[in-house]
């Protein structure tokens, strides 16, 4: 059995007990936050996941990799050097419907 859910304007698969690292979701590490389901696959049969939700436990709020944003206009010398890490969320899920 999996789902597709929508968390941060993206799509996820997911399946009881995954793990998933997804855009910033408030709350601390041991919350538990719902998640909309889009679609249910369970025995190969795929129905509509209208009305359902997806039980999931923050795992931890850390940052991702390091983006290197880097701009150059040349014969003016000019260089800029900016990083950037995006925040983001771990989730574990725990139940489906």
């Amino acid at each position: 059995m999996f789902a597709v859910v929508r968390t941060g304007g993206k799509q996820y698969r997911v399946a009881p007990d995954t793990r998933i690292t997804v855009e910033r979701l408030p709350g601390a590490a041991g919350d538990r936050v719902e998640l909309d389901v889009l679609l249910v696959a369970d025995d190969g049969v795929l129905k509509s996941g209208n009305g359902l939700k997806a039980t999931a436990e923050i795992l931890a709020q850390n940052r991702g990799e390091k983006v290197i944003v880097f701009k150059k206009k040349r014969r003016h010398n000019y260089r800029r050097k900016r990083g950037h890490r995006q925040p983001q969320t771990v989730l574990r899920i725990l139940s489906i419907g």
